[in-house]
């Protein structure tokens, strides 16, 4: 909703973003990767990692072409000023990493575990994604655009300055988490669980039309 009732028109804080510049990248297509190594000012293009270990890694001014990642461990890995495009991962496993500064282009994953993850100026332009775990999550200033999310678990994480636009939401879980100008606007959802953390949210006239019945039902309304 654009308006507060009786207060004008209502300001809603855009995620803070700039896009990711890389310069004078070094090729790396056959570097071997290995749990906590440190990569910095590289290009890999096609870079197949499935299944390894990289825990605790920190990628730094990287530039993905391609990647394929399924299966891998990426648990407490770290990526700041990166660009990964078409990523790859029916499973992909990354709890607990940190992204900051970092663009998705068109990713393709199938069960994404980042519970427990930090997002920090991140951007998600296009792709598809089947479940999207962020339960526990802290995000700051994340834009999510044209992207298709089959279910998307938000659960006891904290969003600020959040925006999904024109995406389309199968099922979006929000219990016990804290929204600060989270913008719905624009995006299709079929479901929304986790009522009691609407505050937060910002939506337009047609959303809060699909969700009157299930607030309805949330607080024991009876419509006839």
């Amino acid at each position: 909703m654009d308006k507060v009732r009786g207060k004008g028109p209502a300001k809603v804080a855009l995620p803070r973003l700039s896009p990711v510049q890389l310069r004078d990248l070094e090729d790396s297509p056959e570097l071997v990767f290995r749990p906590g190594g440190r990569y910095e000012n590289a290009r890999f293009s096609r870079t197949v990692a499935d299944g390894l270990d990289l825990g605790g890694a920190v990628f730094s001014e990287c530039h993905f072409d391609g990647p394929s990642l399924n299966e891998a461990q990426l648990r407490g890995a770290s990526f700041r000023d990166c660009i990964i495009a078409e990523l790859y991962a029916p499973v992909f496993r990354g709890a607990r990493s940190t992204w900051r500064e970092v663009e998705f282009r068109n990713p393709r994953l199938g069960s994404a575990e980042l519970y427990e993850s930090g997002w920090q100026s991140v951007r998600i332009d296009g792709g598809k994604i089947d479940f999207l775990n962020l339960r526990g999550a802290k995000l700051t200033d994340v834009l999510i655009s044209g992207c298709i999310i089959n279910e998307l678990d938000l659960g006891a994480a904290g969003a600020t300055r959040v925006k999904l636009e024109d995406c389309t939401l199968g099922s979006l879980d929000l219990a016990g988490a804290k929204l600060k100008d989270f913008d719905l606007r624009g995006t299709e959802f079929r479901k929304i669980s986790g009522l009691g953390s609407l505050s937060g949210m910002v939506i337009d006239d047609y959303q809060l039309g699909l969700l009157a019945p299930l607030i309805a039902a949330h607080l024991g309304v009876t419509v006839l």
